[in-house]
């Protein structure tokens, strides 16, 4: 929407080229020429609106634009205004409920969205200036998933970014759509869901679901839709975490959750290709840390407002490659990364975390107590003690293991059991209620199967249980 101000300070220009999604506007002077991520409009030969992003400054005064939607039926010489501020969106309560695209338009077609203001979606750089007079020293607030694979080896915290990596078909959209039914039903938070290169059909099931579970009254969704032009795709997340930022200043608290930020990457990548731009050796964007960064330094704690912005990202593993350089840049910001395994999925194991890929830098003794980390140690040594053994064991076989070994093949097979888990969610296809499990009754669990008050159990009476009986 222009502004009375932007009107003001609107300057005229032509199309000169259309090549795809990237548009060239010439402008009369240098001082008509708009800054980098300002926007330009246009209108089509049809009638629509066409929105543009400045992406780059070329000589002759010729700003060269990134479209954020379709670029169909745009001529040359067709004029175009510069309105002199970065693409806003509207902000405030009237959000909840409503889904939106890139530009903060709605697309539920339940009619205009109530707001009180904008704030655009691009933000200068954080800096470097430190405050301590406000400056909170306590420990991070615990946030309970109820899901006791990740309560126990890799905990959330307020503020945090946690990653879910995995292929194709792995669960990332269920193991996130879990987290978000627990954080509305048991903490009553509130949430952003950030759709990246979605597709319709995803989307669509994604609302119904939420319908469902009678969670929607608590989410705010903005959607990068597949067949939208990468500029909507790659600022989409942008979007999602202003709306993120907007009930942080609240002094609240919101859970972001991003599927996919791999399309976002990608997206980025076709804008870089389309300007032209060399890309680096992998093939991807040269600039492919620095936008991710960009991103990512926005998911934080606010010391001003009190509130904190916790991430949830679903990150698409091309080929299960975990060296993919798009991936090693994402997981370079994240304080959990949740490594979906294949294996795990063929084996029945859900969620299909694989413990010994999979790492957390919250796992610390000063932030969960010294009785959850050493549980967790002791799992996970299990675990790697168990991966030795399975190879023996399809060699020459389970009876052939020393006592102590066999005690330890065993309970790695009844906590690998334990740690799956019915969802909420997935109530549909597995025919077993959800259950949220909480952090003390996983740690209690886990404690009786290391310690052998269990070994009389036989495995398959663990397997997709909630609380240990």
């Amino acid at each position: 929407m222009q502004t009375k101000e932007n009107k003001e300070a609107s300057a005229g220009g032509y199309v000169i080229c259309v090549q795809g999604p990237v548009v060239d506007v010439k402008f009369p002077d240098s001082k008509g020429v708009p800054k980098i991520f300002e926007m330009v409009t246009l209108e089509a030969v049809d009638g629509r609106n066409v929105i543009l992003e400045v992406a780059e400054h070329l000589s002759g005064n010729i700003a060269r634009c990134i479209a954020m939607n379709s670029t169909f039926n745009i001529q040359r010489n067709t004029p175009a205004q510069a309105l002199g501020a970065p693409i806003s969106i509207p902000i405030g309560d009237g959000l909840y409920t409503r889904i939106i695209n890139t530009m903060g338009e709605p697309i539920d077609q339940k009619g205009d969205i109530v707001f009180t203001e904008r704030r655009p979606i691009r933000r200068p750089v954080l800096g470097t200036k430190i405050s301590f007079a406000n400056k909170d020293i306590s420990s991070p607030e615990l946030i309970e998933t109820g899901i006791k694979i990740m309560d126990l080896l890799f905990p959330v915290f307020k503020g945090c970014k946690t990653g879910i990596l995995g292929g194709a078909a792995l669960g990332k959209s269920i193991l996130t759509l879990e987290v978000i039914h627990h954080i509305v039903k048991k903490h009553h938070g509130t949430c952003v869901f950030t759709g990246a290169g979605e597709r319709i059909r995803e989307g669509n099931e994604l609302y119904y679901e939420l319908v469902k579970h009678d969670i929607l009254s608590k989410m705010m969704m903005v959607f990068g839709q597949m067949d939208e032009p990468p500029g909507a795709r790659f600022g989409v997340v942008m979007t999602g975490i202003t709306m993120a930022e907007s009930i942080q200043r609240q002094n609240k608290d919101v859970l972001l959750f991003v599927d996919n930020i791999y399309r976002f990457v990608q997206a980025g990548a076709e804008i870089s290709t389309l300007l032209g731009r060399v890309p680096s050796e992998t093939g991807y964007q040269p600039t492919l840390l620095a936008q991710v960064s960009e991103f990512h330094e926005r998911i934080r704690s606010s010391q001003e407002s009190g509130g904190s912005v916790t991430s949830f990202e679903a990150v698409y593993v091309p080929a299960d490659d975990l060296t993919d350089p798009a991936v090693v840049a994402i997981f370079s910001f994240l304080d959990n990364m949740l490594v979906l395994s294949r294996e795990r999925i063929q084996l029945g194991l859900y969620p299909a975390i694989d413990p010994l890929l999979s790492s957390s830098s919250n796992l610390d003794p000063g932030l969960i107590g010294e009785r959850h980390f050493e549980v967790a140690q002791e799992v996970v040594r299990i675990f790697q003690k168990y991966e030795e053994l399975r190879r023996i064991v399809l060699v020459v076989g389970v009876d052939e293991l020393s006592m102590a070994d066999r005690a330890i093949f065993e309970r790695a097979r009844k906590l690998q059991n334990f740690l799956t888990q019915p969802f909420f969610v997935a109530e549909a296809y597995t025919g077993k209620k959800g259950e949220f499990v909480t952090r003390e009754q996983t740690i209690e669990g886990c404690e009786r199967i290391i310690s052998g008050r269990i070994d009389y159990k036989p495995e398959e009476e663990l397997y997709m249980i909630g609380v240990l009986p």
